[in-house]
């Protein structure tokens, strides 16, 4: 599994020059039930640190803040329908996917076993 996590509970599965940006599971768990979510719009041009939407759930509603640089070129558009499915398979119930202006910024991304370890503080 090539994916990296941010400290704010975001996640990014790199493929090539494509970023597909998620919540995690730990995110997704402290949330509960997610009610609604709100994507950027595609064509957006976003940075590192940028708020790209908003998840409500039964308990809150999180800002999700982008890891990565880049330009959206897709938007999970079943998610603004069925936003539960990031509770069921966060992993697989990508956000949004960026074409990244600079690769270099995943590696300041944290591995599984660092995000893990701030989880567990």
């Amino acid at each position: 599994m090539n994916i990296k996590f941010a400290s704010t509970h975001e996640w990014a599965k790199i493929e090539n020059e494509k970023a597909y940006i998620g919540i995690s599971e730990h995110a997704q768990h402290a949330m509960g039930d997610i009610v609604f979510v709100e994507l950027p719009q595609q064509g957006k041009v976003i940075k590192a640190g940028d708020s790209i939407g908003v998840v409500e759930s039964v308990k809150a509603v999180s800002d999700i803040y982008t890891p990565l640089s880049g330009k959206v070129v897709e938007v999970n558009e079943i998610l603004l329908d069925s936003p539960e499915k990031i509770n069921q398979a966060p992993y697989e119930s990508w956000l949004i996917a960026i074409e990244m202006s600079d690769p270099e910024e995943v590696e300041k991304m944290l591995t599984k076993e660092q995000y893990e370890d701030i989880c567990k503080e």
